[in-house]
């Protein structure tokens, strides 16, 4: 810029770089049983400052349905208190959010939400009639009390929920983290760690840890790379190790039979991953898990390795099985293809029901040893991205 005539060059005070400060930061999501404890205490969540325009009962509603969205949603904050009275959508009964993502400049995004969230929302818009409301609120699901002020916009803003979720947390007598102290006691939780925003974080790495796919998260999280996305589904290859000695030790075969895997190594070079446990057979392991012979169905297979990771996946399918079984009848499909899923719905469950039932010998510690490295595993697998062949134009003809 130094070689550029000065009539030509912007005045520095006005041209500037500016830094977005990174909102993605991981690692931050609140352990569940902290989220758990906030709901108890949700009595104690209210305004902080002046009430102006509103009353405090009806500020305290507000301010408990603004946690409440953020925490089920993991929107920010800035995305919640701007919703518009008309943010519920629903197609097809699925309940969708409508926001705008200003972060991104994305707009009338949506999100689908669940019934419980969407009544949460509906209940609070009933609420909101019955407020008093100036011009400049009208559009706004949480008004801003302070119409006076420097809030001009008419809404509620991101530093007020800030404020109060800061007053909030102090209020609560006790909050427990995970670690326990030296007579085995809950140390207290950090509580300069709960903020409107961590919300959003606990959200993404609640779905990571279920094995919600990364290209699924990404959407949902509404993010501009799945770069960023991929942040929540991290597991070192020590942790990654320590899960599978934990839950390759409870693996068992179609039939129920104990059929554990001798240590990490053999369960990654002597098995792949395919959606419903591992499998062994020689020319699918080869393959990659994409040359099954009978099709995937695994619960006839000798060579299926399901164990406790697996679980959710087992279950939906379960379900997913038994509503296909549904619609066959329903066409008055051949018997033969309704007994067919009516065996398979039953072989699965039998393995699930032996899985159970092995977790449910284990010790308190041990069974959540398995869960938590289940749900490792469950986020390693969610993370891989599928294999794209790139093709120029001359190749595709």
């Amino acid at each position: 810029m130094t070689d550029v005539p000065d009539p030509f060059r912007p005045p520095q005070r006005r041209h500037r770089v500016i830094e977005d400060a990174n909102e993605e930061q991981l690692g931050k999501a609140l352990p569940d049983m902290v989220i758990r404890q906030l709901d108890q205490h949700l009595d104690l969540l209210g305004p902080a400052g002046r009430h102006g325009s509103m009353s405090a009962p009806d500020l305290q509603a507000m301010h408990r349905t603004i946690y409440q969205i953020l925490r089920d949603t993991g929107r920010r904050p800035g995305e919640i208190v701007s919703l518009k009275i008309g943010c519920l959508e629903v197609i097809d009964g699925q309940h969708n959010l409508i926001y705008d993502n200003h972060k991104a400049a994305r707009l009338r995004r949506r999100l689908p939400i669940t019934t419980d969230t969407a009544e949460i929302i509906a209940a609070w818009q009933r609420h909101r009639t019955q407020l008093p409301t100036a011009p400049a609120t009208r559009q706004w699901l949480f008004p801003s009390p302070l119409l006076r002020s420097r809030q001009a916009r008419g809404h509620l803003t991101a530093s007020c929920v800030g404020v109060a979720f800061r007053t909030w947390t102090r209020s609560i007598p006790k909050i427990d983290g995970e670690l326990l102290g030296p007579d085995g006691t809950p140390l207290p939780f950090d509580r300069s760690l709960i903020t409107p925003y961590v919300l959003r974080h606990s959200y993404a790495q609640r779905h990571a840890d279920a094995g919600v796919p990364v290209d699924v998260l990404k959407e949902l999280l509404d993010h501009r790379s799945i770069e960023t996305t991929l942040g929540y589904y991290s597991v070192t290859h020590k942790r990654k190790q320590q899960a599978i000695r934990a839950v390759g030790s409870l693996a068992i075969d179609a039939s129920g039979n104990p059929s554990s895997f001798a240590d990490p190594l053999a369960y990654e070079r002597a098995s792949v991953s395919v959606p419903f446990g591992n499998c062994t057979e020689p020319s699918n392991v080869k393959a990659g898990g994409g040359a099954c012979p009978i099709r995937f169905q695994c619960a006839g297979c000798g060579f299926y390795r399901p164990d406790p990771s697996y679980l959710p996946a087992l279950e939906e399918h379960i379900h997913s099985l038994q509503a296909d079984r549904e619609t066959a009848r329903a066409m008055a499909a051949a018997d033969y293809v309704v007994a067919n899923m009516s065996t398979e719905i039953d072989a699965f469950t039998r393995v699930v029901d032996t899985m159970r039932r092995r977790l449910a010998e284990l010790g308190p510690e041990q069974r959540a040893e398995v869960e938590e490295s289940s749900r490792i595993l469950r986020r390693a697998r969610a993370a891989r991205r599928l294999p794209l062949i790139v093709t120029s134009a001359k190749d595709a003809g």
